[in-house]
Formats: structure tokens, sequence, C-alpha cells
């Protein structure tokens, strides 16, 4: 919702997911838990990767992406590249170590334009910037109106536009060309949640994960921050776990959102273990100077 570079949850976080709009079956993934192995993914410089629709990071100079872990279980991995054909393939259970993945060069117009209205999406920080990057999407439309990706993309800008009711009105896009679609579903709830549509933010956020056959850390994470707007930080703590173990400890964010539940929950143990195990794995991330002084803050109330 994660990946090296960006970061799942950035705006609730974004996962910069979606495919050309193909209806793909994913493999089920395996139990999240002990047992997780590391990948290797090796294919064009600066190539976005995913694994089961979550970013997880840009291929570096040299065309690796290295000490991907990965739960147990099949998987699908996608890769894409600028000015290159986006690649799925299906991971075997047992796969581990480097995979190679062959990209091929497209000249398809649509593709293309798709391509770097992600590109000006992810660049986006503020409306202007974002309007440019709508227009991109709204043309890769024009080029092929069946493109449920680019509908998700645009239904994403527009909701950081603030216009919920032009996003809304992409999903439904989205879904007439694909009916089971879990990203779709999860920004779905986004929107439900940014309008203050509680109910129907929790109906979208368990769609997306009933259509992913549990698999969806950015629907967790959003059912999360529902219930802790609701003051149900036990069951908001409980949505950040499933997060957490989803993703392998990859995105460190979500750790110091479950920390600040079990705060507000006065599970002060709790959310000290949380806390740091945010600043183990982000001990240079924006929020740790803050989430240091908090720990030390708990500490200094806890009991002896």
């Amino acid at each position: 919702m994660g990946h090296a570079g960006r970061g799942l949850l950035a705006a609730l976080l974004v996962i910069g997911g979606s495919s050309f709009g193909l209806a793909r079956q994913r493999p089920k993934p395996g139990p999240v838990g002990g047992g997780a192995r590391t990948l290797t993914v090796l294919t064009q410089p600066e190539s976005i990767v995913w694994i089961d629709e979550i970013r997880r990071g840009t291929t570096d100079a040299g065309g690796a992406l290295a000490q991907l872990k990965v739960s147990p279980g099949a998987h699908l991995l996608r890769v894409r590249a600028s000015g290159f054909k986006e690649h799925t393939m299906s991971l075997a259970a047992t796969q581990r170590g480097e995979i190679k993945v062959r990209l091929v060069r497209t000249t398809d117009p649509a593709e293309l334009a798709f391509q770097q209205s992600e590109a000006a999406r992810e660049r986006a920080r503020d409306g202007g910037a974002r309007e440019e990057a709508a227009d991109l999407y709204r043309r890769t439309l024009e080029l092929r109106p069946a493109f449920p990706a680019a509908h998700v993309g645009l239904a994403r800008v527009l909701l950081d536009l603030n216009d919920t009711s032009g996003a809304l009105a992409e999903i439904a896009a989205a879904r007439r060309d694909r009916a089971v679609y879990p990203e779709a579903s999860a920004v779905e709830g986004r929107i439900y949640r940014e309008n203050g549509e509680t109910d129907e933010a929790i109906g979208s956020f368990n769609r997306a994960i009933r259509e992913s056959r549990g698999f969806q850390p950015e629907a967790h994470v959003g059912l999360g921050r529902v219930y802790e707007d609701k003051g149900e930080y036990g069951l908001a703590a409980r949505e950040f776990q499933i997060a957490i173990n989803q993703l392998s400890d990859t995105e460190p964010i979500i750790y110091q959102m479950l920390g600040a539940a079990y705060e507000k929950s006065g599970n002060t143990t709790e959310a000290i273990v949380a806390y740091e195990k945010y600043l183990r794995l982000a001990p240079n991330g924006s929020l740790a100077p803050a989430v240091r002084s908090i720990v030390e803050q708990l500490k200094a109330q806890a009991p002896n």
C-alpha cells in the first residue's frame, strides 16, 4: 500500500499499483509469519517491482532489486520499466534467490501514456502537478477507454485533489472492465473514509480483502485507521498487525501506527515494543526523532 523508495503508505497510503487492465488470477499467498525467504529481481535498470500488487521497490542502475523478503507460498511478481511492456509472472512456493525478468520494448501509445501518468502522479506534490497527472490519465483513457488501472490511478489523483465524487466515478469505471479488483476497492475505502462515510469505508476495505483472498495490506491499514477514528484502538491494532505480517516488516511506518494505537488504548508496554521496532527498521526515518521522544516519555511514565 510496500516498496523501498516511496513507502507503501504514502497518502494512506498509496499503493502505486495497477496493472495494464488485464484481469489476472493471482496465486493465493502462503501464510505469513516464519519461513520468509529472500529474492533478488534482475531486470532493466529503474524498473518498478510489485509482489502481489504491493510495490516493493525500484531496481538500481545495474537492474537489481535485492533482499526482497517474501512469505511462504506462491506469489505474483510484476515488473514495469519506462518504455517497456509490463511483465507479470508467478513465483513458485519454493522459488528463491535470483529471478531474471526480461522486458520487451513497447510502442503502444496507451501503455506509454499510462507510464507517464503514473510517474507524474508519484512526483506530484501540489495541486498544479496533480492536475497535470490527471490530464495525463485522461489522455491515456482517450487512447484506451477500457483501462481499469488508469481509472484507479486517476481516482487516486482526484482524491488528492479533494474531488471525491470524481474519484468514485473512476472506481466505478474501473469495475466495469474488471469486476474483481482489490486495489480499486481499497482506494474506494480511502475515498469513503475521507468523506467521513465510515460504514461504506469498512465495507469497501472488507471487499478488497475478500477479493484478494485475504492479502491486501492497504485495506488492512485502511481498516485500522477507520477503527482508530472510531476510538476502537484494539481493533485498529489488530488490523495494523495483520498488515505488518503480510508485508514481512518491509514498511516500518505501520509499526508507528501500531504503536500509536496501543498508546491510545493505554497499552504502554506494547506501544513501546512497536515504536522500538519502527526505530530499528527506520533509525533515520522522518518520524524517528518524534518516536524516540515518545518512547522516552512512555518509559519514564511506566511503573518500575
